[in-house]
């Protein structure tokens, strides 16, 4: 049975009356006219009730996607029962494709389509149908509207939205952990067969995954799936429409599936037993090795914490994890020393930080390794019994005598002789000097406390048999005080006494100072040298002491200065002492005690010649000078002088004028257009390098005519300079810079005479005068010598 039937059949019996599914059918169109049934129908109430007779009719039209006939698709047929046969109505179609995609024969009401249809692209049509009168063009069915339904076939695969998925599993999940789910999409109608209907499967990556038929789901399928011996998963999914059934179409996609890591694996130690070894010279802190447990983990499941949890060398060294490495780094906790052990042992632990208690059964997740340690000699430098010394010596000590001494042994096993020596960039003055071999410090020259109290020195100490390798070790030397400086004055003093000073009368407080700084503190004596009349010293013991006069009145006539001898002794053992002399002056003071005058001017000048008058006297000199210095100042610049001073004649010299000029535009210096127009004359022009007796008029000259020659202008200027009074004299050199007008005889050189095409005669170089009769020899007697032969 063709296609063609099948649709025939189906269309027929769309048309026979179904009541169960005429309200979804079937759409009744009531007539223009109301006709009526020859039957009669009673309803609830009573009534009869009036049946319409039907006008024209269709159903809803389906239609296959996909056709593939070479005729157009037949759809259905409208048609109404007014419709007599004979042509008179007419059929109109309109809506979505009307025209285009659906076509109608406008007399019998059939309906095609033009072209194959997908039902991807448009599931229905809503189309509009209307019977009208082909003679009036009145309808006689109202306008009604129908669906054409497009019946969906099986012509899309299923496909997913992405081509590769990626997803992650922890490894060691039980059977079934869900992994990822992927779902594909048919374009075929879902409600229409199962051409839309998905059933997923799995073609590549069994036994370890399954999927879902139904949803999708990747779940594992094997236990304990270990990352460390397998990573990477490849897993192809199929999806089948047509409920997977045969002949169906089928899309695939692949998904990359990765096991991530837990903490399933303890970490552990390749070796039981690891030896280090590290000088004995090593410092604190320095890095001995490193121990290292290996985890099948990753990432924080297989960080490690190591640490020393037994041995003899717990206190000595440390152990630091490395976080970057995942190493344990053994370090120097205390000083090494070979002579007193050589080996340690050390027993390291190394323990994972994040555990799963899933795992737990797998065992502990620790290790622990021996780490022998071996101390290697190495050749050390001496050590000091101290790390510093401190000597006190006095400073009245003599010389060569010991301060101190250092000691100092070689460390190693094999002991080696020591030798000490000074750092004399410690002790540049060389005060100090040290036995070498026992390291006894001496003294060199004289000590001074008051020069410096302490002495910072530095000991060097090497073993003979290795020189290079040395130690220092500091020295301070102390310097004691001893009472070895007299006390002195503290400051100068310039002590006064009034002439009308009384007994008794206080005139200066004195102190004094010491170098030296006793345990007791200072302590100092005042006294006077020998008794004397006119004044006295009173000791105030607090260091201090007051000098008083004896006596009443003192007189500047008489003597004008006092010298006062006293002594200051200190109160140290050996005493010292010593004598400042003070100078005491003889000054003029009024009532209350307050110095005037100490000068002794009343012994130079005469009685009753006051201060006053002295300073008159003075200004009177002064004023006397001034108008001395004045009028030899006035007289001197009346008298005349010459401007060039000079003993000898002024025409036995030779003027030079050395000034060069500025060329034309320099009218200041020097007028150059004199020279080159001679009937120009300089008017009021005069020397500036004498001073004339006597002014004189200059005198016009005649000038001369533009064409002048040279030697007679030359003359006649000469001859004006000779009689010009005011002109330099005659053993002087006039200079004249004028180059005269242009010669006659034109160019001399034969580099032109090439350029003529004939021979050139040079007989007029003979009416030149005799000094060209040697050229005229040489060019024009030589042609003619050349024509005659």
């Amino acid at each position: 049975m063709t296609i063609q039937q099948v649709l025939l059949l189906l269309l027929l019996w769309m048309w026979l009356p179904h009541p169960c599914h005429t309200e979804m059918l079937f759409r009744r169109t009531p007539d223009l006219r109301p006709k009526s049934f020859g039957g009669r129908a009673s309803g609830n109430d009573g009534k009869a009730i009036h049946r319409q007779k039907r006008g024209w009719m269709w159903n809803q039209f389906f239609l296959l996607e996909e056709y593939t006939g070479s005729d157009y698709q037949y759809v259905g047929k409208l048609h109404s029962d007014q419709d007599k046969g004979d042509g008179s109505l007419k059929y109109i179609l309109s809506g979505d494709g009307a025209g285009t995609l659906f076509i109608i024969d406008e007399k019998t009401g059939d309906i095609h389509a033009t072209r194959r249809i997908d039902r991807e692209e448009k599931a229905f049509y809503t189309l509009r149908a209307q019977a009208i009168n082909r003679r009036t063009l009145r309808p006689v069915e109202p306008e009604s509207e129908f669906v054409i339904k497009i019946h969906d076939i099986n012509d899309n695969e299923p496909t997913f939205p992405e081509e590769i998925y990626t997803a992650s599993v922890p490894e060691m999940s039980v059977v079934g952990t869900s992994v990822v789910q992927v779902t594909a999409t048919d374009a075929d109608d879902p409600s229409y067969g199962n051409s839309a209907r998905v059933i997923y499967s799995i073609l590549q990556g069994q036994p370890y995954f399954s999927v879902e038929p139904e949803t999708g789901i990747i779940r594992t399928a094997l236990p304990n799936m270990n990352r460390e011996n397998r990573e990477q998963y490849q897993v192809v999914i199929q999806a089948k429409d047509m409920g997977g059934q045969m002949g169906g179409l089928s899309g695939t996609t692949t998904v990359n599936i990765t096991l991530t890591d837990v903490n399933d694996n303890p970490p552990r130690f390749p070796q039981s037993t690891i030896h280090l070894r590290i000088p004995e010279s090593s410092p604190v802190g320095t890095a001995i090795g490193s121990v290292k447990a290996t985890d099948a983990d990753t990432g924080k499941n297989a960080e490690v914490e190591y640490r020393i949890i037994d041995g003899d060398g717990t206190d000595m060294f440390d152990i630091v994890t490395q976080k970057d490495t995942q190493e344990g780094i053994i370090t120097v906790r205390k000083p090494l020393d070979y002579e007193t052990r050589r080996l340690y042992t050390l027993k390291v632990e190394a323990e994972n930080t994040h555990v799963d208690p899933r795992f737990y059964y797998l065992g502990p997740f620790k290790d622990t390794t021996i780490v022998k340690i071996s101390v290697e000699d190495v050749d050390e430098p001496p050590i000091f019994s101290r790390s510093s010394y401190l000597f006190e010596v006095h400073e009245d000590i003599e010389l060569g005598t010991i301060i101190g001494t250092v000691m100092a042994r070689d460390p190693d096993s094999a002991s080696s002789p020591i030798r000490f020596s000074l750092d004399r960039h410690t002790d540049l003055d060389r005060i100090f000097n040290i036995h070498s071999g026992n390291g006894s410090i001496y003294t060199s020259k004289p000590l001074d406390r008051e020069i410096s109290q302490w002495h910072n020195l530095s000991v060097i100490a090497a073993e003979i048999n290795n020189p290079k390798d040395t130690t220092r070790v500091p020295v301070y030397v102390r310097i004691l005080d001893v009472n070895d400086n007299a006390p002195q004055f503290a400051v100068f003093y310039d002590t006064f006494v009034c002439e009308n000073a009384r007994a008794g009368q206080l005139i200066q407080t004195i102190s004094a100072v010491d170098k030296d700084d006793p345990l007791g503190g200072q302590k100092f004596f005042f006294s006077l040298a020998a008794v004397n009349p006119n004044f006295t010293v009173q000791d105030n013991e607090d260091n201090t002491a007051r000098i008083l006069t004896r006596r009443n009145g003192f007189s500047r006539h008489e003597i004008s200065t006092y010298l006062l001898p006293v002594v200051i002794s200190d109160n140290d053992y050996p005493i010292q002492s010593s004598t400042g002399t003070l100078t005491i002056r003889v000054c003029a003071c009024d009532s209350r005690g307050n110095m005037q005058s100490c000068n002794a001017e009343a012994l130079l000048l005469p009685a009753g010649l006051s201060t006053g008058a002295l300073v008159a006297i003075l200004l009177c000199i002064i004023i006397l000078l001034v108008i001395v210095v004045l009028f030899a100042a006035l007289k001197r610049q009346r008298k005349k002088e010459p401007l060039i001073l000079s003993k000898e004649d002024i025409r036995d010299n030779i003027v030079s004028y050395n000034d060069e000029g500025g060329g034309e535009e320099d009218t200041q210096a020097f007028d150059i257009g004199t020279l080159r127009n001679p009937a120009v004359i300089e008017d009021k022009k005069l020397r500036r390098d004498i001073i004339p007796e006597t002014l004189f008029v200059p005198r016009r000259t005649p000038s001369a005519p533009d064409n002048t020659d040279v030697r007679d202008f030359i003359n006649q200027r000469l001859k004006e300079h000779d009689t010009d009074p005011s002109a330099p004299p005659y053993d002087s050199l006039a200079t004249y810079a004028y180059e005269g007008n242009d010669s006659i005889a034109e160019s001399l050189s034969s580099l032109e005479s090439g350029t003529t095409e004939g021979d050139q005669n040079y007989d007029y170089l003979r009416e030149w005068g005799p000094r060209f009769n040697k050229l005229a020899e040489m060019y024009g007697g030589g042609e003619s010598d050349k024509d005659t032969s």
